[in-house]
């Protein structure tokens, strides 16, 4: 394919991520995937060439564009060499009309960009959010310890006790290692924030938002595989990919509970008042995530937000009534909104004075409210906000 052929392929598959965000479709990464598929006669490089010009473009744009070519005319602004590939040519885009008008800049739609200020997240640390974010891995020491681990590649030591980072597209899930169960693809902040839970062996600990486990195989790690440890969610799918995911990584999960939403008290009666440590990581808007979800802000409303907060607030509210005297919950969202971490745990706090916000012991981020926060900008991770609540 010729480049300006490219630019073209790319403004077309751009015209579905665009639609599909604005409905709630399909991912992006789902709607390249099937837009390169369905190309037949692109090469190898042709596909990379088609996905870094929509990731760019996705980049470049902060509200939603008006189409592929909007969004596509953006990126043209920032580089002259995308502009003169718009030339007319077969198979490439018409050139540029002299009253087209390209896709706003910017971090996100202002609404959210606003939100971000208030919350401490502006500027440069703003537009970290948009950086391309390397690959991480944990070393699971059911198996392995990073002091020893033979990988094909020698990764980067990270903060976290058995994080390693490598370059963004290394293919670690081709390795042995990973077939092997010696290692899994774990966010460096998410591992940060699994540490905070403190899960050992004999304890009974609840990951109630364990979705398709990736914390859970965490939790088994600290705790050896000594104690009782309980994956749950109201997700059957993602919920059912555990099961695998633990074999491979010789994890021993003693319960898997699928939740029925709003009688997940029913489902988790035998542990209610029991539980040593339960995790909750909520569902929420994703804005620590765009680093490897850009197109994410594109879905997001404040309507959406505050109904995450809300959904927080509930879980948190079944997460007090699973705790043991002396027990902690851990709340961790993946956003950088205070609305949906600072403001949620204060409130969970003053309904619950039994609880208090314990210290969040950690070698990376800075204190948020009551609780703790990682950005990318500082702590070279994706956003989160963790929170240590103690049962006194």
């Amino acid at each position: 394919m010729r480049p300006a052929a490219r630019v073209q392929a790319a403004i077309e598959i751009l015209d579905d991520i665009i639609a599909a965000a604005r409905s709630g479709g399909a991912s992006a990464d789902r709607i390249v995937a099937d837009g390169l598929k369905a190309r037949r006669y692109a090469g190898s490089k042709d596909r990379r060439a088609i996905r870094e010009n929509i990731y760019a473009a996705i980049r470049a744009c902060g509200p939603v564009p008006a189409s592929g070519r909007a969004a596509m005319l953006r990126l043209a602004e920032i580089d002259p060499a995308i502009a003169d590939l718009f030339d007319g040519s077969d198979y490439g885009p018409q050139a540029i009309g002299d009253d087209e008008v390209a896709a706003m800049g910017g971090i996100a739609p202002e609404w959210l960009e606003i939100a971000l200020s208030r919350s401490g997240i502006a500027g440069a640390a703003a537009a970290a959010l948009l950086d391309r974010a390397p690959l991480d891995v944990r070393v699971n020491t059911l198996k392995a310890d990073r002091e020893t681990i033979q990988l094909l590649e020698q990764g980067e030591p990270l903060i976290a006790e058995q994080g390693l980072r490598f370059a963004a597209g290394t293919p670690v899930e081709r390795w042995d290692a990973f077939a092997s169960g010696e290692i899994e693809v774990q966010d460096g902040g998410s591992q940060l924030a699994c540490s905070v839970v403190e899960a050992k062996a004999g304890e009974t600990v609840i990951d109630l938002c364990a979705g398709a486990g990736g914390k859970t195989l965490a939790l088994a790690a600290q705790m050896a595989n000594g104690g009782t440890l309980i994956a749950a969610d109201t997700n059957r799918d993602r919920l059912s990919r555990l099961g695998p995911r633990a074999e491979r990584a010789g994890a021993q999960i003693a319960h898997t509970v699928l939740l029925n939403p709003g009688r997940e008290i029913e489902a988790l009666a035998q542990w209610e008042g029991g539980a040593d440590a339960v995790l909750v990581d909520a569902p929420c808007s994703g804005t620590g995530t765009w680093r490897r979800n850009p197109e994410a802000r594109w879905r997001l409303s404040e309507s959406q937000v505050a109904r995450y907060a809300a959904t927080q607030l509930e879980i948190l509210e079944i997460a007090a009534r699973l705790v043991r005297p002396g027990g902690r919950i851990v709340f961790i969202t993946c956003s950088l909104l205070d609305a949906e971490g600072a403001d949620v745990l204060d409130l969970f706090l003053a309904r619950n004075p039994q609880f208090s916000a314990g210290n969040v012991n950690l070698s990376a981020g800075s204190s948020r409210g009551k609780g703790w926060r990682l950005a990318p900008l500082d702590d070279g991770t994706d956003g989160f906000f963790i929170a240590r609540i103690d049962l006194v």
